[in-house]
This record gives structure tokens, sequence and C-alpha cells, in this order.
């Protein structure tokens, strides 16, 4: 059986997901996912240029079986289709057996943003307002929608700042969601910075952030990469994965910063975040979060009687 991605769109929301994603981070910081590294390859052409990246992301959680296929091309949006796209194959864990393979971009976009909503939920200070984010692509979309189901504020008036490289794009998405179409500077003076961009070089300069800011980065997975400069790393680092962030991440590698704590571990209390000062949740996206959205999907199509 295969699902496309408009039957995963019409069988999976962010309140249902969010909770699923919270205690699947918890579940992997306790040590009940089994879960290697991702294995990546280069996709170059005749001449020998790199233009993308082919990666599978296996799982082994709860009463599942799942590996995501997954490219990333950026040259796809002169063609309009998107960057990223990938298939999840589901198994069932007692047998083997394959129950089910569906479209996995939306999935990948909107678990990617549950993630962000949890961390923003566990880490943000309680007084925050703003939401600043830099990038216009999907991922600005979906963090909208996902951070304001679990940060009222943000759903207020004026509370969201978005730039981009391209001003036309960045007042797009202001006027879709009612929010302001500001300068990068104001962007990331915000109490919550959202960086969702695939720029190869820093955008987000630690001299713009507030004391207390809270730094939510989803872009730039690939340890040559990264969305921050040194400054903006220096904040109380916290990851998904200690391992992932320190192996793949451009932004925690090129910086010499290392994870303080898992989000698995803040959630249950197993950690003492420092009282104040800026922190940075840097996410590289797990199969975990992948397996969660498709095991939600297979459970509410089985429910529906389809």
């Amino acid at each position: 059986m295969y699902l496309s991605e408009d039957q995963v769109r019409s069988l999976l929301g962010y309140p249902e997901l969010i909770a699923a994603i919270r205690q699947a981070l918890i579940d992997f910081s306790a040590g009940k996912v089994e879960q290697p590294l991702r294995s990546v390859l280069r996709v170059k052409d005749a001449d020998g240029g790199q233009f993308g990246w082919f990666a599978a992301m296996p799982v082994i959680a709860g009463d599942y079986l799942a590996v995501k296929s997954v490219t990333f091309f950026p040259g796809n949006t002169s063609l309009g289709l998107p960057t990223h796209l990938a298939t999840i194959e589901l198994r069932e864990r007692a047998t083997g057996r394959p129950l089910v393979v569906m479209d996995g971009r939306l999935i990948t976009e909107m678990r990617t943003a549950a993630v962000s909503a949890v961390a923003v939920e566990a880490l943000a200070a309680p007084g925050a307002r703003t939401l600043g984010i830099l990038g216009s692509g999907v991922q600005a979309r979906s963090h909208i929608e996902a951070l304001r189901h679990v940060w009222p504020a943000f759903r207020e008036p004026g509370s969201i700042r978005v730039w981009s490289r391209k001003a036309r794009n960045a007042e797009g998405l202001a006027d879709e969601y009612g929010a302001e179409a500001v300068a990068i500077e104001e962007a990331s003076g915000c109490d919550v910075v959202l960086v969702a961009t695939s720029s190869p070089l820093p955008v987000l300069m630690g001299k713009w952030l507030a004391p207390n800011a809270l730094v939510v980065a989803v872009g730039a997975v690939s340890p040559q990469l990264r969305e921050m400069d040194d400054e903006a790393m220096r904040g109380c680092l916290i990851a998904e994965s200690r391992l992932s962030a320190e192996s793949e991440s451009g932004d925690v590698i090129l910086s010499d910063s290392k994870v303080f704590a898992e989000i698995g571990e803040v959630l249950v209390g197993g950690v003492q975040l420092p009282a104040g000062g800026r922190r940075v949740f840097k996410s590289v996206g797990m199969a975990i979060e992948d397996l969660t959205g498709a095991a939600l999907v297979w459970k509410a199509l089985n429910s529906s009687g389809a």
C-alpha cells in the first residue's frame, strides 16, 4: 500500500504529532530507540560536480521498524519541485512484515516543526512574546503553524517578524500569516529566533541576539554548512541527539561547540539548565521522528476503516 502526500495530509495533524514527538524524544534519550547516524551518498553529475545527496535513515522503536529514504536537490526549485523528497517504509516489529509505504516529504516538514514546538515549549523564556523567522520557505510556514499550537503569544498581531534574502518572499509570508516583513537585524532580535534557510554561510550573527533569546536552528544539516556564527553558538546548546548534532551539524562542528543536553533529558527534568542567558536548540532531524509521524498516519488510516 502506498499513501500519497495528500492522503498523509488528511490523516496527520499538529496536536497529536507534537504530543507523540515529545514522547519520542524522551524515549530516544532514555535509550529506547535503536537508530544509527544517517547514511549519506553525495550525488554527482557526469563531470564529478556535486548537485545533491541521497540518505537512508533506519530506526527501530516501539512496535515498528522504519526507514526513510530522502533526497536533497537544491536545483529542484527552478524545476518547480521540492528540494527535499522522501518516502517512508513502515514495518511490523514483531514479524518484519511490511505495513505501508508513504510519501515522506510532508512528514519531514511537519515533524521538524513539531520538534521545534516541543523545544520552544520547554526552552523559551516564560515571557517570550515575539518570534523572528529567518527564511520564507516551507519550514517557515510549518513552524508558524506548529508553534502557534504551543505558544499562544505567537497568534497575536505583530508578534511574528520575517526576513528573507528575497524581500518579496518575506512580504508574501508576512501577509499570509499576519506577520511583519523586517530587516534581518530586527528579526534576529526577537525573543525566539527560528533559522530555517538553505544558506551555506552564517546568516544569524550573535551580536543581534537578545541576552535571553532562544534560537531554534533547523537548516544547514551538513558538517560543511552553517547558519550561525560563532557568537550565536555561544549560548547553552541543546539538541535532539548529542551524537547527531556533534557529527552532522556544521553549526556545531565548525564553532567547536558541545551539546549541553539532549531535549529528551530536559523534558524529564534529567538536567538542570542555566537559569538565564541565551539558549540554542539545534535540530538535524532523526529517523525516530519520521517513524513517529508515519505510525500516527498508519493508526489514523486503520481507525478510519479505509
